[in-house]
């Protein structure tokens, strides 16, 4: 509601241009109805920040890529990638010598990805939901047995997926399990769940304010975004392409 407000001052005072940097975009899993009577929340958040003033929105890692799609002003989406790309290369011993794993099918894009720019193997954990946030049975698909894994997803809110994901990959004999998550909402018992689980560490990205979480837990580890969104701030201020911005990490 801040932001709405501090848009519309703007284009009441006439600012010429508006740009809204949101970096985890809100209500992004609210994109289609996958019942009756649910409300489709994204696009009524893309119709505020259009109908408060906005011109233009820079983003990071959308849940559905789609989303996009409902606004009628540009949006530049972009890509936690190349960090985690970097940071796995400066912070994982023998990356080389592991298995890229998603937690679910919905993921297995943004997964692959990284594992082909990475020349490295991928598998896959199918999971079953009982209902919202609550996950009922996970089964793995490849070949994890003496490797260390990294869990790639864009999203981490009671963190019961990636708990459980890690418990499937360690009990089909992987070695090391890391997770890297662009959004760390870490709700609920989130911290506790990472702290108790078999992960050796949860790296995740600046989009979400989380110091205070780290203070509780030793095993969460952030990589800072804020240079490629000043980057992007930059360059779109300077009628400059951010596509440079979707492969690499600004210097």
């Amino acid at each position: 509601m801040e932001l709405l407000i501090m848009i519309n001052a703007c284009k009441t005072a006439s600012a010429r241009r508006i740009t809204a940097v949101v970096p985890c975009f809100p209500y992004a899993r609210q994109d289609k109805k996958d019942k009756s009577r649910a409300p489709i929340t994204a696009k009524l958040v893309a119709n505020m920040l259009t109908v408060a003033g906005a011109n233009h929105v820079i983003t990071m890692d959308l849940h559905a890529s789609q989303i996009q799609g409902f606004f009628n002003i540009p949006v530049d989406n972009l890509y936690a990638e190349p960090s985690t790309l970097k940071y796995i290369r400066d912070n994982i011993d023998d990356y080389k010598n592991v298995v890229i794993v998603s937690p679910d099918a919905g993921g297995a894009k943004r997964a692959t990805a990284i594992a082909d720019k990475l020349d490295l193997e991928f598998a896959l954990i199918h999971k079953e939901r009982k209902k919202a946030n609550e996950v009922s049975r996970m089964v793995l698909v490849g070949d994890v047995k003496g490797r260390d894994c990294i869990l790639v997803d864009d999203m981490a809110d009671t963190c019961g997926t990636l708990g459980l994901a890690a418990k499937v990959l360690k009990e089909n004999g992987a070695n090391k399990v890391y997770a890297m998550v662009t959004h760390a909402v870490l709700s609920g018992k989130a911290i506790d769940v990472i702290n108790n689980s078999v992960l050796e560490r949860v790296v995740v990205t600046n989009t979400i304010p989380h110091e205070d979480k780290k203070l509780l837990c030793p095993k969460l580890d952030t990589i800072d975004v804020s240079a490629t969104f000043a980057e992007a701030a930059r360059r779109t201020h300077n009628g400059e392409s951010i596509s440079y911005l979707f492969n690499y990490v600004p210097s």
